[in-house]
């Protein structure tokens, strides 16, 4: 069996959902099914059911992680309406903060536009701000970043009518950079009548016509991001199904049935999931992790193998080609074969 190796993939958008609702992820189950999915390591949001809105809440996020995290583990401020006295001193504890534009899951909601402008203004340094905008409020950040030339990154980019506006900004040499789901990439909106509540997410699929564009459109993408953004099974066979899907198991044997189809190259994946989040967001990582996959290895994506402790993923049944063997951290052996050490 020949191997290749990678760099250790570096995702930066996870939600792993510790402290607060740890039923449905905590660190340490989170950062074992990244490295299982071949991440060595990852950056947690701050949508916690209490946000991370102030410097004790990232510290203590920080402490959690000392205590139970399997692999490197990062954190992003989250920005409310009036928290902004807290930037200066959590600046060096995070890898940037984040700014929800539309209603997602958790409390973290920005709509006027003198807050946010008191956000862009106020933010410090050159670390990013990473923002969940969709539509028009995606116009909206753009403008801001013109007036305030502020570093940003789009996450979860799903339709053409954003990423245009993207390219547009790009071009005139705005300081953007954008991400792209995996499960934007191979799901359409029909996966939303075939799954129901377990592909509730947001931003929702979008129509084959917007997945093409992305494909067509990946030189402009600057990372992928799982937004592993688990929840319980009895929660998503609910009335009342929350945003988001796990991912973080799922997103490399994607990938790589794609390189095997000749969609894109394994520098395309290290570039988006390795090179691109180091750099912007500043993540030290050695040569001495790395992970090493079968190329050609068929298999299919159970829920019953995951190790998320959420248990489920919709794509659960897809046949892939493509998997992880081996993860090595600053040169130990951590996994190998569906078993950690």
């Amino acid at each position: 069996m020949k191997l290749l190796r990678l760099p250790g993939l570096i995702d930066s958008h996870v939600h792993l959902r510790d402290p607060g609702s740890t039923a449905k992820e905590d660190l340490k189950t989170g950062t074992k099914a990244a490295i299982a999915g071949g991440f060595t390591a990852v950056c947690d949001m701050p949508n916690n059911s209490q946000p991370t809105t102030t410097y004790k809440r990232v510290q203590q996020k920080i402490n959690l992680a000392q205590k139970k995290a399997l692999c490197p583990l990062y954190f992003y401020l989250g920005a409310d309406q009036d928290n902004s006295n807290e930037f200066k001193k959590s600046y060096p504890l995070v890898k940037g903060l984040k700014i929800y534009l539309n209603a997602t899951t958790g409390p973290l909601l920005i709509e006027k536009l003198a807050v946010m402008q008191k956000i862009f203004k106020l933010w410090p340094g050159q670390k990013p701000i990473l923002v969940h905008a969709e539509d028009e409020k995606v116009a909206l950040v753009i403008g801001l970043i013109a007036c305030f030339k502020k570093k940003v990154h789009f996450l979860h980019i799903s339709q053409k009518t954003e990423l245009e506006m993207i390219i547009k900004a790009k071009k005139q040499g705005l300081p953007i950079t954008c991400e792209v789901t995996p499960h934007h990439l191979f799901m359409d909106e029909s996966w939303q009548k075939k799954l129901t509540g377990f592909a509730s997410m947001k931003p929702s699929l979008k129509n084959k016509k917007d997945v093409a564009f992305l494909w067509d459109n990946l030189k402009y993408i600057d990372t992928f991001g799982t937004d592993h953004a688990p929840h319980t099974i009895k929660e998503k066979k609910s009335n009342n199904p929350p945003f988001g899907v796990p991912g973080l198991e799922t997103a490399l044997p994607l990938l790589l049935t794609a390189v095997n189809q000749k969609k894109l190259t394994i520098d395309d994946i290290a570039a988006r999931f390795y090179k691109n989040p180091k750099k912007i967001f500043d993540i030290d990582q050695d040569d001495n992790t790395f992970i090493e996959v079968d190329l050609k290895k068929h298999w299919t994506i159970k829920n019953k193998e995951l190790f998320t402790k959420c248990g489920w993923s919709p794509f659960d049944g897809w046949n892939v080609k493509g998997k992880v063997i081996r993860v090595f951290i600053e040169g130990k052996k951590v996994f190998e074969n569906n078993k950690f050490y």
